[in-house]
């Protein structure tokens, strides 16, 4: 049920209210199902990840003004939960409308870096931006062959569960 989206969703919301002590979701690149057949590198875009994500433009000081990228579906599951901590940041959840699938497709992991960019076109570059890793294969493209390096704005690349996105907030455990 995991892979439903309601699985991952109610998962990650216990993961980010710490009500579970670790990552208990399947950590999987992103792509899980789709046709490996048409693919030159099938082992980019499938299986466990070996390593975590951890790319980022910047080495840059955490600051208290933070935009979270999303899609329009894990907008949904983001903003009851950071309406519910309390914390001093001003955090905000930018949905990305996803275009380059016709504007009907609501999930993360299919956004693209030309999306990705035309939503952070107007993007304060003072703020933090943190972009979940699903968004990006093993070798750290989008499924347009852009890169965070051709984003607009440097953006912190986070593991896709509820505890790296507390710990990037700088939440305690």
């Amino acid at each position: 049920m995991h892979e439903d989206g309601i699985g991952m969703a109610s998962t990650f919301k216990e993961e980010f209210l710490n009500l579970l002590p670790s990552v208990t979701a399947p950590q999987r690149g992103f792509f899980a199902a789709v046709d490996v057949g048409q693919l030159a590198n099938p082992a980019a875009y499938t299986g466990l990840r070996s390593t975590p994500v951890t790319l980022s433009r910047t080495k840059r000081p955490a600051s208290s003004a933070v935009t979270i990228i999303t899609g329009a579906l894990g907008a949904k599951v983001l903003r009851p939960l950071l309406d519910d901590i309390d914390t001093d940041l001003d955090v905000e959840v930018l949905p990305v409308i996803n275009d380059y699938f016709g504007g009907n497709t609501g999930v993360t992991g299919l956004l693209t870096g030309t999306d990705i960019s035309a939503a952070l076109s107007n993007a304060d570059p003072l703020r933090r931006y943190l972009l979940p890793d699903v968004c990006l294969s093993d070798s750290g493209q989008f499924l347009d062959g852009m890169s965070v390096d051709d984003l607009p704005v440097a953006v912190d690349v986070v593991p896709t569960h509820g505890h790296a996105l507390r710990a990037a907030l700088g939440l305690k455990s």
